[in-house]
């Protein structure tokens, strides 16, 4: 497992992450200085409201201490570029679906360490020995923040390769997600029943909880159903790679990357749900 937790891990959401870049512009972060209510919104409820709601749900459930952790580490987790193809399909706002998980991606370096931190100290303590802000800061800004950049300015500067690149980069990815994601369920299929057990309900919970939130504050401050559909589906559909690699590289194998193994299955079934709320029931026609 050393090969695969040191080298493989890594090197694959760095190019989960450099396939994002790919996906981006620099329009895409301009675009908020135009628009930005419903920006300022997404991102409040996306790196604010969603941690805060997780740490009241592992608060109250009383959940076991590494549980708790591996549901606040998919919580601190940015979304991803499934969010954007996911919100086409929807007929939402894409752009500003873009412009989240760009935005999201970038300040995950400060946030993530933060309230990854902060969970290991409140929930666990020293049983799963030290975890210090520098080090996830670390961790986050090399196979996030420098893949994403680097995708974005080969984008910028060599947009016709970069365009090219794109498809397949993004189909590789959905690959190794799903090595990964097999992966991390394999590693504790023995315990995974009674881990889903304490923890389904829990991820659950989180999933349409954060979306119900995000479509009511959306739908009251928001400027529109395009717009709000836009940021219930970034609210609910993080990272689970992201928060995998993470839960494996600071705790090893075990409970904590149980969390995001469970959320990243379940997530894709309710922003499908959302996805079919919003072009068949919200307008009667199935287009």
């Amino acid at each position: 497992m050393g090969l695969v937790t040191e080298i493989f891990l890594p090197a694959a959401i760095a190019f989960i992450m450099f396939s994002l870049g790919l996906g981006l512009t620099l329009h895409d972060f301009t675009r908020v200085f135009k628009f930005p209510r419903d920006f300022l919104i997404g991102i409040m409820l996306q790196m604010v409201i969603l941690p805060l709601f997780a740490f009241t749900l592992v608060y109250c459930w009383q959940t076991q201490p590494e549980l708790a952790l591996g549901l606040m580490i998919i919580a601190a987790a940015p979304g991803g570029a499934t969010s954007n193809i996911l919100t086409a399909f929807a007929k939402g706002d894409i752009a500003l679906s873009i412009s989240l998980t760009a935005a999201a991606s970038l300040l995950s370096v400060i946030t993530i360490p933060a309230i990854v931190v902060f969970a290991h100290d409140f929930f666990v303590g020293k049983q799963l020995g030290e975890v210090s802000v520098l080090r996830t800061a670390l961790g986050v800004f090399a196979f996030v923040t420098v893949p994403v950049t680097a995708g974005l300015l080969l984008k910028t500067f060599a947009r016709k390769f970069a365009a090219k690149l794109e498809c397949k980069a993004r189909s590789l990815s959905s690959i190794l997600f799903v090595i990964i994601l097999i992966g991390a369920i394999s590693q504790e299929r023995s315990n995974i029943i009674d881990y889903f057990s304490q923890a389904g309900l829990l991820t659950l919970s989180l999933n349409v909880g954060m979306m119900a939130i995000a479509l009511l504050v959306a739908n009251i401050f928001g400027s529109g159903e395009k717009q709000r559909t836009s940021i219930a589906i970034e609210c609910g559909l993080q990272n689970g790679t992201l928060a995998i690699t993470l839960s494996v590289l600071l705790f090893g194998d075990g409970p904590t990357l149980i969390p995001a193994a469970i959320y990243s299955l379940i997530m894709f079934i309710s922003a499908f749900l959302l996805v079919f709320y919003s072009r068949f029931v919200t307008t009667g026609v199935l287009k």
